[in-house]
């Protein structure tokens, strides 16, 4: 039997692209509102591209916000990715400021550049900061793809790993059983597979 994906469908995001990474690491695959069947999935994954007040208003609409924190307080392994790893946070500053899921604490502000040109678009260079079971398999540094202005402030002990644009950012983030890539890992080649395939491990090992 196949691990079991739920894609949290809320209306915003690349989410074929992103089904299809998954579908590449041998994961089934549903992309979808329902809660039910969110409800029944080895693990969710939150993708987004867009501003967070919007992303969070989609959300509530379809109550999808209630279902992400019910399933990630029954230790159910949630991941987001770009502007969905930031609506895992408690808030963001964008566009006046919006309130987030809440699964990590922390907010997400605006990345000081130091003059170079926003958004940060590229591949750049992620270090590990602490073992993670994301990073097995994967180089040090490892080059992901990352398209984003804003960045997660969070206390040293969430960050994962991190990248440098301008000034130091985290790119992975995680706590217990929900993790949050900075970067588009399906934009992100092999390591981007190899990331995605590692989470999708850990949705197999809770569910065994």
């Amino acid at each position: 039997m196949t691990t079991a994906i739920g894609m949290v469908d809320y209306g915003m995001g690349n989410r074929r692209s992103v089904e299809k990474a998954l579908l590449r690491t041998g994961a089934t695959v549903h992309v979808t509102a329902d809660h039910d069947l969110l409800r029944s999935v080895d693990g969710l994954y939150v993708p987004g591209v867009g501003a967070f007040p919007a992303a969070m208003a989609a959300l509530r609409e379809r109550g999808l916000d209630g279902l992400l924190r019910e399933r990630a307080a029954d230790g159910v392994p949630v991941m987001g990715s770009c502007l969905g790893m930031q609506l895992l946070f408690e808030r963001s500053e964008e566009h006046g400021g919006e309130e987030g899921l809440g699964l990590l604490p922390g907010s997400v502000v605006r990345l000081d550049a130091r003059g170079l040109k926003l958004p940060h678009i590229g591949w750049n260079e992620v270090r590990w900061a602490q073992e993670t079971p994301l990073a097995e398999g994967l180089p040090d540094p490892v080059a992901l793809y990352h398209v984003h202005s804003f960045i997660p402030r969070v206390e040293e002990d969430l960050v994962l790993g991190f990248g440098e644009y301008g000034t130091r950012f985290p790119s992975i983030v995680g706590r217990d059983r929900v993790w949050g890539a900075q970067c588009h890992p399906e934009k992100s080649s092999g390591e981007g597979l190899a990331l995605l395939r590692n989470f999708v491990a850990q949705c197999a090992g809770v569910a065994a």
